[in-house]
């Protein structure tokens, strides 16, 4: 299961534009993300501290096979009902398995890493099929791209999902508080962060459809209904900005802003919270998709540097 404790040696991958660290052995983390602005490195992601309690105290954490949360921990697929473990305080399931456990560097560059984890390999894994993940981080010039990729490694078809949890910094390089749009019309109504219709109207509090300050009201909402390949920008005025550009197969996005912290997640995800039971209701949308045995699905977003 999660091993927490001191971090080993950071492998990182860095160019002119941004310099990233990971901990693979702490559920495949990213342990921090820096870009240069004004000639000096700066922390865009929140930093990790020194001896984090677990991933949700990084930088960013991979989610898979699924992303958010499951309710009651119930997944019901193909005429059958599985009980997974509750792993958060909401008596959920939350954020897939891949964070449970350490993963390993399969490839490296200066340039690019791509981190592995093998469901097989270790037991009381908290998912009924077999899978293996491969995530791939990548510099090219002002772009650093994720790509998430998933291998039905059973012998039977599986619904899934896959994402990533980035905490951005409010402020970056001294910058003013950050301002955020998002290129979505829709959004759920989540009653404890989990729906039970398909999206709609977004409220108020979560519409940053035109540009603004992320501001201090409580904000932890699920997105729908893409515009284009722009997903979001983010502007640290005076330092930084940062467009998110994500493939349709991301069909969805996390937004959570908690008040007097200073951090904010933006989460690309394929799947809506609760997707699972979503789908058996026969609710359209839910961003699920299905891996065949031996299929891999895969699916990329990308954060690109404007000075």
């Amino acid at each position: 299961m999660r091993k927490n404790g001191p971090m080993s040696d950071t492998p990182t991958i860095e160019n002119e534009h941004w310099r990233i660290g990971f901990i693979p052995e702490m559920g495949g983390s990213v342990r921090f993300g820096q870009a240069r602005v004004g000639g000096e490195w700066h922390d865009v992601l929140r930093p990790t501290p020194e001896d984090p309690s677990g991933p949700n105290a990084t930088s960013s954490y991979p989610l898979v096979p699924w992303s958010n949360r499951i309710r009651n921990g119930r997944l019901a697929w193909a005429g059958r009902t599985y009980q997974l473990r509750v792993n958060w305080p909401d008596g959920t399931a939350i954020h897939g398995t891949g964070w449970d456990y350490p993963w390993t560097v399969a490839e490296r560059t200066a340039t690019r890493i791509v981190l592995e984890f093998t469901s097989r390999d270790v037991y009381g894994v908290n998912w009924p099929w077999t899978f293996n993940a491969r995530f791939t981080y990548e510099l090219d010039g002002s772009e650093f791209r994720w790509t998430y990729a998933i291998t039905n490694t059973d012998h039977e078809t599986f619904p899934a999902g896959y994402g990533h949890h980035p905490y951005f910094l409010r402020s970056v390089a001294g910058s003013p508080d950050a301002v955020l749009q998002v290129e979505v019309d829709k959004a759920y109504d989540l009653v404890d962060c989990m729906p039970d219709a398909e999206a709609g109207e977004i409220r108020p509090a979560a519409d940053f459809r035109e540009a603004r300050p992320l501001g201090q009201e409580f904000v932890d909402d699920c997105f729908a209904g893409r515009r284009g390949d722009r997903l979001a920008t983010i502007e640290w005025p005076g330092a930084l900005t940062v467009d998110v550009d994500a493939d349709a197969a991301l069909e969805h996005a996390v937004l959570y802003i908690p008040p007097g912290q200073p951090f904010f997640a933006f989460e690309p995800v394929s799947n809506a919270n609760d997707a699972f039971n979503l789908d058996e209701q026969h609710t359209p949308g839910t961003g699920l998709f299905l891996a065949q045995p031996g299929e891999t699905r895969a699916a990329s977003f990308t954060l690109t540097a404007r000075g």
